[in-house]
């Protein structure tokens, strides 16, 4: 009987990562038996479910439904609740492949060793040297338990190697959500989401905005929503909003200030096609998420990222990302150049490639098969 090979999914930025996970896998040969476990970290249609379809994950063998909660709580439901079904599991599995920076990343893979069961960590080594941000916790913890560090950018293994991670549990793979984009790239313009907007390529901004660092703060929220109403002077800001973000933006009484400025448009969540198609659309990018930092690097948009580090530093030697922390002077210095047609462009990052998925796939039959 074939042993059970766990992936791992709990969160949107997840689904990006493992969908081309297990189709590498479904087009090998190899002795494991995928199993896909979604922790239920994110949940609703907008999050989650919207993803599974557009991007033709199956649907998960096991759903843990941990649901939300704070950090200590919701990563204490998904520990327990994996672990019971590790242990339930009639063949021990063969490993755990986890992807990302999510609670239910660290979780997982603390629960996997403590039984004893290999872990793989797809996005190893990623450090933005910032410890109160959640995800960098996460990334620590995970790379120190995991038996496989599988490495989507150059300064990955540079950081792996400087915390005494030994080699040969390092492989260099490149960066799956790339192939994800690669894949689902063509079916997103097609969909010409800009144009129902009645925008045309090269036209606006999009915007994504979660972290606390930028929306807890009711000061610094607001000093975000007057920079979108000045850059939404200049051109139209497309601005989906996060449910975090939208809560935090009614709590501090802003959310009628956006809701009102002229050239800004305001949505709920999109499917990542949707958000594919509009950001390879866009002029330019603002954000805060490490994702799309990437996404715009491959896509060669310009992007602005509103945080005082990056866990992607590629995106800004290599790439179109340049990183403004908490300065929208510069943002504002920064989107004249873009406008201009001054802005930097980037260049071809190895293993940004389309094929990122058969490499990890390469390195889990080596080590584990």
């Amino acid at each position: 009987m074939a042993s059970p090979l766990i992936l791992v999914a709990g969160a949107r930025p997840n689904f990006m990562k493992v969908a081309p996970v297990l189709r590498a896998l479904a087009s090998r040969d190899h002795h494991f038996a995928p199993a896909l476990v979604h922790t239920g970290q994110h949940y609703d249609e907008g999050m989650s479910g919207v993803f599974f379809r557009q991007l033709g994950i199956p649907e998960p063998d096991v759903h843990l439904g941990v649901g939300s909660g704070s950090h200590g709580a919701q990563t204490a439901r998904i520990l327990a609740a994996f672990e019971e079904r590790l242990l339930a599991f009639s063949t021990r599995p063969r490993g755990v492949v986890v992807v990302g920076d999510v609670n239910s990343t660290m979780a997982c893979a603390l629960a996997a060793v403590k039984l004893g069961i290999p872990v793989a960590h797809v996005e190893a080594g990623l450090r933005s040297f910032d410890r109160s941000m959640p995800e960098e916790i996460n990334r620590v913890v995970t790379d120190a338990v995991a038996d496989l560090l599988l490495v989507s950018e150059p300064a990955g293994e540079e950081n792996l190697h400087r915390e005494g991670i030994p080699p040969q549990r390092i492989r260099y793979t490149g960066n799956v959500m790339i192939d994800t984009l690669a894949r689902e790239l063509d079916a997103a313009k097609e969909l010409a989401v800009a144009a129902s907007l009645g925008l045309s390529p090269g036209s606006f901004a999009y915007v994504t905005l979660h972290r606390p660092s930028n929306v807890d703060s009711p000061e610094r929220l607001e000093a975000l929503v007057g920079f979108l109403e000045a850059l939404a002077q200049r051109l139209p800001v497309v601005f989906p909003v996060h449910p975090r973000t939208t809560e935090r933006l009614r709590s501090a009484g802003l959310a009628g200030r956006l809701e009102s400025a002229a050239g800004v448009r305001l949505s709920q969540p999109l499917g990542y096609r949707e958000s594919l198609a509009l950001m390879a659309a866009a002029r330019l990018a603002v954000t805060d998420s490490g994702g799309v930092q990437e996404e715009t690097t491959f896509l060669g948009i310009p992007c602005l990222t509103l945080r005082r580090n990056t866990e992607r530093p590629v995106t800004v030697s290599a790439g179109t990302n340049t990183v403004v922390g908490d300065d929208l002077a510069l943002a504002t210095q920064l989107v004249d150049e873009i406008l201009a047609g001054r802005y930097k462009r980037g260049r071809q990052i190895p293993g940004w490639d389309g094929r990122a998925a058969e490499r990890v796939v390469d390195a889990l039959v080596e080590a584990w098969d």
